[in-house]
């Protein structure tokens, strides 16, 4: 459902965030399916080794930390590999942000990646999308952006941020011919995870998050989740008051 027919060209997909984990996966489940990938990441040796497992994978080496160099690099991949019809904005990266240690610094860090280098990314694609009237974007948030969680308070505001932001521009792309989808997944097994020391409820491969990733990105759902039970278990969650929520949070991560 994701591919192209034999007889026409390629669409090219701009998958960032694509040195390793969902990213990386995602890269070469398109790429077996026929898709041109083009994929961005600050890791240029992981890039190539990508592109040399799955042929179809142009690795471009990008950090969208820098509004210039992302603007540049979007004007030059549409240019030299061709119209983006999918961009798969992922890049993020995470660090605890307890009350104990708690610095602006390591805050501001998170919002660069993960909140201002989806913005930067975001500003040139969309436009080259509503210039055609065509075009699909997905923006990789998280459930911690559903509530505060504890020694997440960087992370999950950035992701928060994310999902208003995707919230708010979904209707307006939509008169505009762009097809924005909200990505929000759990505890999946990547390299990012295996630094956690705490529990990782409903923990799933990164191959079956890819899965539903894929299923979803065919479908017209606004926001895709995965793992599913753990999504609906945070959902519910956002429905209480924050005199049951505090406590429940506290007894759950022992915070």
């Amino acid at each position: 459902m994701m591919s192209d027919s034999p007889h026409s060209a390629p669409r090219i997909a701009w998958i960032t965030g694509a040195s390793s984990g969902i990213g990386r996966a995602l890269a070469m489940r398109l790429a077996a399916d026929g898709w041109r990938v083009v994929a961005s990441a600050r890791d240029r040796h992981a890039l190539e080794s990508l592109a040399t497992a799955a042929p179809n994978v142009v690795p471009w080496p990008l950090d969208v930390s820098h509004a210039d160099a992302v603007a540049a690099a979007v004007t030059a991949i549409e240019q030299q590999v061709g119209p983006l019809s999918l961009a798969v904005l992922n890049a993020g990266t995470h660090r605890p942000t307890p009350a104990a240690s708690f610095r602006a610094a390591e805050v501001r860090a998170l919002v660069e990646v993960n909140l201002m280098g989806v913005v930067q990314c975001l500003e040139p694609t969309l436009a080259a999308m509503r210039t055609r009237r065509a075009g699909h974007i997905a923006i990789v948030a998280s459930v911690a952006g559903y509530r505060g969680l504890p020694t997440a308070a960087g992370y999950g505001a950035t992701k928060a941020a994310l999902i208003n932001l995707c919230e708010a521009l979904k209707p307006e792309c939509e008169t505009l011919g762009v097809k924005l989808q909200l990505v929000c997944p759990g505890f999946v097994e990547t390299p990012l995870t295996a630094h956690n020391t705490f529990p990782m409820p409903f923990l799933i491969p990164v191959e079956r998050a890819v899965d539903r990733l894929v299923a979803g990105l065919a479908g017209n759902a606004f926001e895709i989740t995965f793992p599913r039970r753990f999504a609906l278990i945070l959902k519910l969650m956002q429905m209480l008051p924050y005199r049951l929520y505090f406590p429940l949070i506290r007894r759950v991560t022992g915070a």
